[in-house]
């Protein structure tokens, strides 16, 4: 058969689009599978996280519903990052390329849903390979820690496509479909909170529900209260959503006070992230990891400037609305970013890449359908061919590929991605904090040192900065000032991960000081922030065993090889037996370490240190 008797057929036309699709974003994205962790977040969610090492059994799961680490709940995220460790262990290689197959899923489900909706493949094949390439995604495919954005994205897609389901003929069954995989969503990711919004923007258009005006062959028309009714479910879905979210972000600490970012602060750089984001979807070379939240409000101008624009652009679609899909493809802008602009702030920065991954698919819409009918009009003036409103599109996409595969090579190495951020940001004292962590990983610890510092001059609030310099300080003999920055760390932070390290590290200063009792309460004080906390179990079972009571310091250690078998515990796990009169037991812990090492020198030379005054 030939190409266009291939395109000939709708069917086969739309099946070779889709598989297209997919061996695109695979491509572009297959570099990753060499990427390594990266050393933020993914050490939380993957490497140090004993309950996603357990594998994916009961206990997992229980434990991934009822808890808010990392201060959310996203129970179905937790159970991914459980079943790739079950699968991959700590081979990067597979977490990295779980989110990339997910990404394709999800560009081609995208494809697949406005063309059942539309009915136009070439247009949804525009936003498809748009969302597919755009390098604004490359945050969310290429970081193990944003499972939760492809995977959410995964069930709101399959959610709206249930829906467009429902609607051709509504049924309770299909109904509860559609609100089961919005509930999905949600356990993956709450981003998807605004998705009964945006149903009422999909009965606008493509579905065209909204009566009068009505005209979906499908499904009768309704009022707009009608479409509103049939959503109250789903609303009560996203109330609940946001209160257990709110309630997670601030039981760990992640919501910034308002004394710390006043509202009026939080809505001028809402407004101003806005716009950064709309320059971001035209021009997106500058990007970054993570975008710090201004230490200087924008300027009043600026404000003004940026209000003007977004109120011209709503003005331009209103006026254009007999063209549906560009209010649609605004509001769906506007509103879907609502939840990640910063109105209530989490975290510290002022706008972030994987924010974009569900609302520029708005944008999308709008120049894929804006476009498509201008150049269409054009095209039938000029008398040419419809083959050449192809030539812009294939030229944009390969700009952005281009983009992209240039934005994921940053991702090759963490010194390589924050080196990259450090030179596209400014005042990034997050950035600088994970550069001189990348260092220290990679044995250069005086380059480090220097990063660790300029963060903290950047921002003398910064907890992580002041752990760094404690660690540095101690590796370096000098005690006093380890103390005073660990300390620091305790008044600056409620941040149960860094408050244990703080802990951790007093601890040890203290061991080393002599001060028993001081090193016993700070250990002690860690595993009440985390039972399981391997340091804070072998440091607090040194202490004891320092103290005479080996009984408790085998324990302890028996304890903290229980939770992560490794061979520096077993060693000093070996040596306390020894110590006990317990020579088999001691023997047997001896031969376990061996089979755990891959340097059996350097491991006695880990235990050495553990165990030096």
């Amino acid at each position: 058969m030939n190409g266009a008797g291939l395109f000939a057929s709708p069917q086969k036309r739309n099946l070779l689009l889709a598989l297209l699709l997919v061996i695109l974003t695979l491509a572009l994205y297959n570099q990753t599978a060499g990427h390594p962790f990266v050393n933020f977040d993914d050490d939380r969610y993957v490497i140090q996280n004993p309950h996603v090492h357990a594998g994916l059994e009961w206990s997992t799961i229980a434990w991934a519903f009822s808890t808010t680490e990392q201060a959310n709940w996203h129970p179905l995220t937790w159970i991914s990052h459980s079943l790739d460790y079950q699968l991959f262990q700590l081979n990067p290689a597979g977490h990295h390329y779980v989110n990339v197959l997910l990404h394709a899923v999800n560009v081609l489900l995208l494809f697949v849903l406005l063309q059942q909706a539309t009915g136009s493949a070439w247009r949804s094949l525009m936003v498809a390979a748009l969302f597919a390439v755009h390098p604004i995604n490359v945050e969310s495919v290429a970081w193990v820690a944003e499972r939760k954005n492809v995977l959410s994205m995964l069930f709101f897609l399959l959610a709206m496509m249930a829906y467009q389901w429902y609607v051709t003929k509504p049924a309770a069954t299909r109904y509860a479909t559609v609100v089961a995989l919005f509930a999905c969503g949600l356990m993956a990711k709450p981003q998807v909170i605004t998705f009964p919004f945006v149903l009422l923007l999909w009965d606008y258009w493509p579905l065209q529900r909204l009566a009068p005006g009505g005209r979906n062959q499908h499904a009768a028309a309704k009022s707009f209260s009608g479409l509103l009714l049939e959503k109250i479910p789903l609303f009560l879905l996203s109330a609940a959503s946001a209160l257990i979210t709110m309630k997670a972000q601030s039981s760990g600490g992640a919501t910034r006070a308002m004394m710390e970012h006043p509202f009026s602060v939080r809505l001028a750089n809402a407004i101003i992230a806005y716009v950064r984001y709309l320059g971001n979807a035209l021009w997106p070379a500058r990007l970054a990891p993570i975008y710090p939240y201004p230490v200087e409000p924008p300027k009043p101008w600026q404000v003004a400037v940026a209000s003007l624009l977004l109120l011209s652009v709503t003005a331009l679609v209103l006026a254009l609305r007999r063209h549906r899909y560009l209010p649609v493809g605004w509001f769906w802008f506007l509103g879907t970013l609502v939840p990640m602009i910063g109105l209530v702030q989490v975290g510290t920065q002022a706008m972030a890449d994987r924010y974009a991954y569900l609302p520029f698919l708005g944008l999308f819409i709008m120049l894929s359908w804006g476009l498509g009918e201008c150049l269409g009009q054009w095209a039938e003036r000029l008398h040419l061919s419809s083959w050449w409103l192809g030539a812009p599109a294939v030229a944009a996409l390969l700009v952005f590929s281009a983009l992209a595969y240039i934005q994921i090579g940053y991702w090759r190495d963490n010194v390589t991605l924050w080196s990259h951020a450090l030179q596209v940001t400014s005042g990034n004292f997050v950035a600088e904090d994970n550069l001189g962590g990348a260092l220290v990983e990679s044995g250069r610890v005086e380059e480090a040192i220097p990063h660790f510092r300029t963060a903290a001059a950047i921002n003398p609030q910064d907890p992580l900065s002041h752990l760094d310099i404690g660690v540095y300080e101690q590796l370096h003999g000098d005690l006093q000032p380890a103390i005073g920055e660990y300390e620091s760390v305790l008044r600056l932070t409620s941040d149960r991960g860094l408050r244990e390290s703080a802990y951790d590290g007093l601890g040890s200063v203290y061991r080393r000081l002599g001060d028993l009792e001081m090193a016993k309460t700070n250990y002690e004080n860690a595993l009440a922030l985390n039972a399981d906390g391997v340091p804070a179990l072998i440091g607090l079972a040194l202490t004891e065993e320092k103290s005479g009571n080996l009984d408790q310091a085998i324990t302890l250690l028996g304890k903290a090889v229980a939770v992560q078998p490794n061979d520096v515990g077993y060693l000093l796990l070996s040596r306390a037996l020894q110590a006990s009169g317990r020579g088999s037991e001691a023997q047997s812990a001896d031969q376990q370490a061996r089979r755990l090492t891959g340097n059996f020198d350097q491991a006695q030379q880990e235990a050495d240190r553990w165990l030096a005054p």
